[in-house]
């Protein structure tokens, strides 16, 4: 079947970074409902832990491992699990993240390393111990998540600016050093998504949450706030061989936030 060659990921193994919320989950249960294994990784146990149950309540291959992405350890216990138990990796969605609505003057050094941390070393570190395993099985796709405003800056988020640009350059020279390995390296960047991140920003603002949300959703031609499944689908095709001669790019889905 024509859709299931170029969308399946049937039996392949993918890693969700995230994977307990937001656009993690959604992307995870999506790729789980077109065949993908997929293991859910967070900081966050019982979240992460009730994810993995529902899509295998569902019928879906899936399991939960606690990982923090900015502690090496953890990251290199993923990969000696996934080597044991799947022997490859096919897909890398680095999703990981979090923001903080500061200017540089207002933001603790805590702060900006906790943001720089979970989103660009975070990459790093996984990727680092991944990388090898996803070669050694013949290659794979890794997408990573930036930003619109990791093209674009944005007010009161200077560090989560700053590690967006570097997700967005990070990628082309992730995909043109591990090209010859047949590992694609792509950055998928969301405009404003309903997720718990977003909302999380009116609480640092000191916004009402129903107004901050209508808000961002302003001035974009699509005239809404993005889902998390419209980011997941915009995942879906960096992961699928309908991109197979795409790399290095990033893909902004954003309802046209930055047109």
């Amino acid at each position: 079947m024509l859709t299931q060659d170029y969308f399946g990921l049937e039996n392949k193994v993918c890693v969700v970074t995230g994977g307990a919320s937001g656009i993690g989950l959604a992307t995870a249960t999506l790729l789980a409902e077109v065949g993908a294994k997929v293991i859910l990784l967070d900081i966050n146990a019982e979240n992460g832990e009730k994810a993995a149950s529902d899509l295998k309540n569902k019928e879906y291959q899936a399991e939960f491992v606690q990982c923090d992405v900015t502690k090496s350890s953890d990251c290199e216990t993923v990969r000696n699990h996934i080597e044991a138990s799947y022997g490859k990796i096919d897909v890398l969605f680095n999703n990981a993240g979090v923001i903080r609505r500061k200017t540089v003057v207002e933001l603790e050094e805590s702060d900006w390393d906790l943001v720089l941390d979970v989103s660009l070393k975070g990459i790093y570190l996984l990727s680092k111990y991944l990388i090898p395993l996803m070669a050694s099985g013949g290659g794979g796709s890794i997408i990573n998540t930036g930003s619109g405003w990791g093209i674009k800056g944005g007010d009161q988020a200077a560090a989560y600016c700053a590690a967006k640009a570097g997700v967005v350059n990070l990628t082309k020279a992730m995909a043109i050093d591990h090209g010859p390995q047949n590992i694609r390296v792509n950055c998928i960047c969301p405009g404003d998504t309903d997720t718990p991140l977003l909302r999380d920003e009116a609480k640092q603002l000191n916004l009402k949450e129903d107004a901050f949300l209508v808000s961002s959703a302003k001035g974009r031609p699509l005239e809404r706030l993005g889902t998390p499944r419209d980011i997941a689908k915009g995942v879906l095709f960096l992961a699928s061989d309908l991109s197979s001669w795409v790399t290095g790019t990033d893909l902004i889905v954003d309802g046209g936030g930055l047109a």
